[in-house]
């Protein structure tokens, strides 16, 4: 079996890796431009501030894989699979985003503003100080995903599903929440934010 493919400091232009096996390669500081990744398939790579412009990831499946501090623009992720994998610090710009697979993983950081997330299951997710700020997040499941901290800033948060998500330090003031799921902690969160004076004693 061939050693994973290792990469430094390195602009990949043009290339076609369409379902191609990579594994645990590692890519630091390379540039990709318009590089085809769909259907390709990752398990424990590493990204490490990486950028990618104009590049298609459709229906490619990432493990475990780590895209830290990478600049992602104007890309294609339809129908992308990422399972368990760590977007600590990557910022999305113009990217197709949906459909896709989230099983859990570490999003902390992540950038993700103004970008079409509906009905995606984002169920778990560390979402820690992530920027989802004019997202459209209608019908997304964000249940029991780690918030705090993140930026919801005029997101469109319309039948979300908040329940059991950790919101400690969001400010909910400005998104829509029209007929958002809430739990007991989230509402008490909405209400104090609107000003009420919550007593939860009997």
């Amino acid at each position: 079996m061939p050693e994973p493919m290792q990469a430094s400091g390195r602009d990949f232009r043009d290339d076609d890796w369409y379902g191609d096996e990579l594994g645990a390669a590692r890519f630091t500081e390379c540039t990709f431009t318009g590089v085809d990744l769909s259907e390709a398939t990752t398990s424990g790579a590493v990204f490490d501030r990486c950028t990618f412009h104009q590049c298609l990831f459709s229906s490619s499946t990432h493990t475990s894989t780590a895209f830290v501090a990478c600049d992602v623009r104007r890309s294609k992720f339809f129908d992308v699979t990422f399972d368990g994998c760590k977007l600590v610090g990557t910022v999305f710009s113009e990217c197709v985003m949906r459909p896709m697979t989230v099983r859990g993983g570490q999003w902390q950081g992540v950038t993700i503003r103004g970008t079409n997330l509906a009905r995606l299951d984002l169920a778990g997710v560390d979402l820690r100080e992530a920027d989802l700020s004019l997202s459209d997040l209608t019908g997304t499941s964000l249940r029991n995903a780690r918030l705090d901290r993140a930026t919801l800033r005029e997101a469109n948060l319309a039948k979300a599903d908040l329940r059991g998500a950790s919101l400690d330090g969001v400010d909910l003031a400005s998104a829509r929440l029209q007929r958002t799921r809430l739990d007991l902690a989230g509402a008490v969160l909405l209400a104090e934010l609107h000003g009420a004076e919550v007593d939860l004693s009997p």
